[in-house]
């Protein structure tokens, strides 16, 4: 492996550990190099706190040695103020003559000003390395600047038979048709993204949480499409235990594509990634207005006599595991 990569592959191993905490910018990871030994490592902070340069550089014990160092990063150095400095700016001062990127940052406020202002100041600057896999791994940052929309993943289960759900039900609660190792899973995924959707008849027939409760983490924002605004306020997806936000007909038009507009909403509310948990319908809409990036699908052994069917798509093949009895497939939108 060449020189580089290992270093940004680095970057992109120790930027993981701020998903689901860093949006809205992204989950930036960084590496400073003196003579082939890394000095110091960050990777962003909670929203409002540190970048990954400034904690990158921060780490590191003898200062003095960053005037040969080397810097690398998954992302461009910003060059805007936000809640924090710019990281170009903490780079020039500290006289660090080289920057490693692995992809331009395509956002407006920065886009090539952040590599500008460090080759003007001096800096040597090398600019894509691994640079399809730091765009993959800062997928939802560029799909909501790039396409004015969320990140969006469908999940759902469904079993040997091809269905999502029973035809008929005794109780307002959740029909399981995986294993708990599965909803486990799910709960992890929910710490990840930083909101979740369903319909109206999920939120009448399961009476979900949609929380957190078999892992550590943050709840996501939640969503409910309520055309008419008549669920009742004691579901249990309207409790205080995360943020909701009901989806209305003050909202969107529900006479025209319905999922698009929920993007377009979405974005307006700077939700960078979203998990759409509804039932088949909700699914299906997303699905035929190939609104989408990835599908997560969970079948069991379990068999339903009757019930309603899963959603019907196309897309390509990423992954296929073993959960005990439960196989979970990934799917990318390659449409």
């Amino acid at each position: 492996m060449k020189i580089h990569e290992k270093y940004i592959n680095r970057c992109i191993e120790i930027a993981k550990n701020g998903l689901g905490t860093t949006a809205p910018n992204p989950m930036v990871g960084s590496v400073i190099v003196y003579k082939n030994q890394i000095i110091g490592e960050g990777y962003t902070s909670p929203f409002g706190g540190p970048h990954a340069e400034v904690n990158a550089i921060q780490s590191v014990t003898d200062k003095t040695l960053l005037k040969e160092a080397t810097l690398y990063a998954t992302l461009e150095p910003c060059s805007h103020f936000g809640k924090t400095p710019p990281c170009s700016d903490l780079i020039i001062n500290h006289n660090i003559p080289n920057v490693v990127i692995g992809t331009t940052d395509t956002h407006s406020k920065v886009a090539g000003n952040g590599i500008k202002k460090l080759i003007e100041a001096g800096c040597r600057v090398t600019v894509g390395i691994l640079e399809d896999a730091c765009k993959e791994h800062h997928k939802r940052f560029f799909t909501f600047h790039n396409k004015k929309r969320p990140y969006i993943i469908l999940k759902w289960a469904e079993t040997a038979n091809g269905f999502i759900a029973p035809k008929t039900r005794n109780n307002q609660k959740p029909v399981w048709i995986t294993n708990e190792f599965s909803r486990q899973l799910v709960h992890k995924w929910r710490t990840e993204e930083q909101a979740i959707l369903i319909g109206t008849n999920t939120a009448l027939a399961d009476n979900p949480s949609l929380t957190v409760r078999d892992w550590t983490g943050k709840n996501p924002i939640r969503f409910v499409i309520d055309k008419k605004q008549k669920l009742s306020n004691n579901l249990t997806v309207f409790n205080n235990e995360a943020e909701t936000i009901r989806i209305t007909e003050s909202d969107i038009d529900f006479n025209k594509p319905i999922a698009i507009q929920i993007g377009e909403f979405l974005h307006k509310k700077n939700i960078q990634s979203i998990i759409i948990e509804g039932g088949s319908q909700t699914l299906q809409t997303f699905i035929d207005e190939s609104l989408w990036d990835e599908a997560r699908v969970f079948s069991s052994k379990v068999i339903f006599s009757e019930g309603i069917k899963a959603p019907i798509f196309k897309g390509e093949l990423l992954e296929e595991t073993d959960i005990l009895d439960d196989t979970l497939r990934i799917y990318k939108n390659t449409i």
